[in-house]
């Protein structure tokens, strides 16, 4: 682990000295994950360079004066973002590029739209209750609901990541959304 903050820090001190060599270093080491990251949402392949190029551009136009903790979640956060502009910039008739539609109806039925949720207060209340929520989950199980609806990974990726058949993915998913939701009732968030 001490690596992975290095090779961080040493980024983030290119990127504060203007030295271009940390966009390279950013796509040798994280450029794998984030077009991942943005096929899931998008599902297709110039969207997903586009999309990680912006990133690139907004990591170095961003740091500095930014200075992340986690460049890692930083780089992915943005990445993600983007991709989800993008598809929401498409303003397609049909829904099914990536796994964002079908990873979103799988959740809409249990988080409350936010029609119904006031105000911005409430909804960093429903962040912090799933946050707490993730934190009483196994590693795995955690990972692998993170890895479906926050990355958008398909049933079969999870399979082959956590060493199950994507039937077991399919109901492993079910019975955390399940729980999911009778800890948003308990909390009053239902």
């Amino acid at each position: 682990m001490v690596t992975i903050a290095n090779d961080e820090q040493n980024i983030i001190s290119m990127l504060n000295q203007r030295d271009e060599q940390a966009l390279h270093e950013t796509e040798q080491k994280y450029g794998a994950v984030c077009r991942r990251i943005a096929n899931n949402i998008l599902g297709d392949e110039r969207d997903t360079e586009e999309c990680v190029n912006d990133a690139f551009l907004k990591i170095w136009n961003s740091i500095p004066p930014a200075s992340p903790d986690d460049y890692a979640a930083y780089l992915l956060k943005i990445v993600r973002n983007n991709a989800l502009n993008m598809l929401k910039q498409r303003t397609r008739a049909k829904r099914g590029a990536g796994q964002l539609p079908a990873s979103l109806d799988e959740l809409s039925e249990i988080l409350p739209s936010s029609k119904n949720v006031e105000g911005e207060v409430e909804k960093r209340e429903l962040l912090a209750a799933v946050t707490q929520f993730l934190r009483g989950l196994s590693p795995k199980h955690r990972d692998l609901f993170i890895g479906r609806y926050w990355r958008f990974s398909d049933d079969e990726t999870l399979a082959q990541k956590f060493g199950m058949t994507e039937h077991h993915v399919q109901v492993t998913l079910s019975r955390l959304r399940k729980k999911l939701r009778q800890y948003l009732e308990k909390e009053g968030f239902l």
